[in-house]
């Protein structure tokens, strides 16, 4: 196919760049030599951030960046850059702080204009085409006649962005108590929906850490209340049109309080963050509901968002083609009446009920998206039948509607690999085996972790970030350490396999090298090698992902265990005790500190397992919901602190400790789990 135009942005590999390289818009990549154009020539930078799956980066593309006559106010003042905010999270960072702090809020598409020395100075997120024009030209014109005044103004906002997420480190003595959390708790829980489960608002995010660590705050006080609440969510979100009925995987919120209609792309880290908190709830609560949800979502990661290599793929797009050749959001999903009427034929009774083909699942223009409202129990009741009968349909209809909707356009794919959410995936991957005991899951998650070894892993002990056609690029940033270190270490427990610890130490040690912060003793989000931007940020409240210094902290509490280090152990109680004085005000966005707080609040336990049927020990002991512990195992001698000394060929022992102080051992995995506390 013939393109009248082609910029810079062709000889990238996101998706996302590539989707613009034929803009009449002169995109170039982010890059020093793009920086070191703004600069010989003092011309504005005009940067816009997005990704893939964002419907409104795709409108304001076609409204704006594909007309010739914004492209010439464009190409003619400004140096355009155009970035992807998955592959550049740290030039993201910087200009939402700054959009944040001109406008009060921020979003994507991110839109700013900066100085040649990369310093922001107006922005915004998505514009009409004249809006757009009009502001453009007034910057333009400013920027000629006044220079000074945009000067000045990008020396207060710099004092700004550089202001924010600023760690101070807290001299005080740390002192975690419980009460500390239940206040938080309790502060947090006049937030909640009690009808719908999350909180009471719309859009509603899922937020799976809140709600991994309301679980186990919940377990280990016996609080039935807040039990009740996670449940409620979680079978709520499960029934939701936030879960794909037919096809599996979850997209990223719904845009109301039911959890019905979603914004319909599908992120990676959702659905792997999902993985672990269905399959942790299941441990606890055997509903088959979780179950379901974790093996529909798994086959959809393997079938829609895994290459040959194992590795993962980051969004499915919300918007795809109608059939009359339209991009609307949802048009892969969304069915109509008479089309499932047609479909189903003498079932279209039971699966209206089901399904809620009525004005509870209605959206809009006669779209209806699946939603549940009731339990498998209720419908079998109500239409009298038996649950095998109703599993049969229910698999029935799957195969029907799959069928058809794979005669629709699918949407866009972005297949590039992020080191990061990958690790998160197959830290779900082992999460659903620890539970299930599907031995594909372990392999799947084993794969996984052997291509970041061999493909993002450097021989300097760096990561990369991304992935895409063979080849590995971008320095890493501080989530890729943390959640790496953190699927290995899952990893490490469900194979016994040594190296999968070591190179967590290994990573470890290589962030403290290029990622910590000796003033506030925690981590840099971005590596000392890396080219300076406006400011170095220090990612730390959890939000849809925690933050990489909560994962962080998390990570050298365990390995401060695992290889007997007080280095490690220090500094994550130093991190902890940093963020305190935040954490009880926004619990919702501290629930992985609070995880962490746990730790420290209440016993935690070292289980060393040692012998040749370690590892037969360890699959006994996952059946039962722990919390509060890490394990190490051995199937032979070994020199690891945990484990020395303790290995007899005749008998597997099991050692349950606390603080270094050991219970005798014993030879029963119940014995064990009856020596543990909450």
């Amino acid at each position: 196919m013939e393109h009248k135009f082609t910029n810079a942005l062709i000889n990238e590999t996101s998706p996302y760049l590539l989707q613009h390289a034929h803009n009449p818009v002169n995109w170039h990549p982010w890059n020093e030599q793009t920086l070191d154009k703004a600069k010989s020539e003092n011309k504005l930078l005009l940067i816009s951030i997005g990704y893939a799956a964002c419907h409104w980066c795709h409108v304001m593309e076609h409204e704006s960046f594909e007309d010739s006559l914004v492209a010439q106010v464009m190409n003619k003042n400004f140096v355009n850059i155009k970035v992807d905010r998955e592959e550049r999270p740290d030039v993201d960072q910087v200009y939402m702080n700054a959009v944040q702090l001109m406008t009060g809020s921020g979003g994507w598409p991110l839109n700013a204009v900066a100085l040649p020395d990369g310093r922001p100075v107006w922005g915004g997120t998505y514009f009409k085409k004249e809006q757009w024009i009009n502001a453009l030209e007034q910057i333009s014109k400013l920027y000629e006649e006044k220079p000074e005044k945009l000067y000045e103004y990008a020396d207060k906002l710099e004092e700004g962005i550089k202001s924010l997420d600023v760690v101070q480190l807290n001299v005080s003595e740390p002192v975690f108590e419980k009460q500390y959390i239940d206040d938080a708790v309790a502060h947090w829980y006049k937030q909640f929906d009690h009808n719908f489960g999350g909180l009471n608002r719309a859009p509603k995010f899922m937020m799976p850490n809140n709600y991994h660590f309301l679980l186990r705050y919940a377990y280990q006080n016996n609080d039935s209340n807040i039990m009740d609440f996670v449940n409620l969510t979680l079978t709520k979100i499960a029934y939701g049109g936030v879960f794909d009925h037919v096809g599996g995987g979850f997209s990223r919120y719904s845009v109301d309080t039911k959890w019905h209609v979603p914004h319909f792309e599908k992120m990676l880290y959702d659905n792997a963050q999902l993985v672990s908190l269905f399959a942790d709830a299941y441990l606890l609560t055997k509903n088959d509901l979780y179950k379901d949800v974790i093996t529909e979502t798994l086959d959809y990661v393997k079938e829609e968002m895994t290459n040959n290599e194992g590795a993962f793929y980051s969004s499915l797009d919300a918007d795809s083609n109608t059939p009359e050749g339209k991009l609307e959001e949802g048009a892969f999903y969304v069915w109509k009446k008479e089309d499932l009427k047609a479909l189903l034929k003498e079932d279209f009774e039971l699966f209206s009920d089901y399904y809620n083909i009525n004005n509870f699942g209605l959206w809009e223009h006669e779209n209806y998206v699946l939603i549940r409202k009731d339990s498998d129990e209720n419908i079998i009741k109500k239409h009298n039948l038996d649950l095998e009968a109703l599993n049969e349909k229910k698999i029935n209809w799957k195969t029907i509607l799959t069928k058809k909707r794979n005669t629709r356009p699918k949407p866009r794919l972005d297949d590039k690999t992020l080191t990061s959410w990958n690790a998160l995936m197959t830290k779900g991957y082992i999460d659903a085996y620890r539970v299930l005991g599907n031995a594909n899951y372990l392999a799947s998650a084993k794969k996984n972790a052997n291509f970041i070894l061999s493909t993002m892993l450097r021989e300097d002990g760096g990561l990369n970030h991304s992935y895409k056609d063979g080849k590995s690029t971008i320095n890493g940033y501080l989530e890729d350490y943390a959640s790496v270190i953190d699927a290995f270490i899952a990893l490490y427990e469900a194979t016994l396999e040594q190296k999968w610890l070591n190179t967590s130490r290994d990573l470890a040690n290589y962030a403290f090298d290029h990622f910590f912060d000796d003033k506030s003793n925690m981590f840099f989000f971005t590596s000392d090698t890396d080219a300076s931007l406006v400011s170095r940020s220090i990612d730390y409240r959890d939000n849809v992902i925690p933050g990489s210094n909560s994962i962080m902290a998390k990570n050298l509490f365990k390995l401060a265990h695992y290889f007997d280090n007080e280095h490690y152990s220090i500094t994550a109680t130093t991190m902890l005790n940093n963020v305190t004085l935040e954490m009880h005000e926004y619990p919702s966005g501290f629930s992985n500190w609070f995880d962490l707080m746990l730790n420290y609040t209440n016993p935690f336990y070292e289980v060393a397992i040692v012998g040749k049927e370690a590892k037969e020990k360890i699959t006994e002991l996952n059946k039962a919901y722990i919390p509060n512990k890490l394990i190490a195992g051995s199937t032979k001698d070994s020199n690891m602190p945990l484990l020395e000394n303790r290995f007899t060929p005749d008998d597997t022992y099991i050692y349950v400790c606390v603080k270094k102080a050991c219970k005798l051992p014993v030879t029963e995995t119940k014995e064990a789990i009856n020596l543990i506390e909450k």
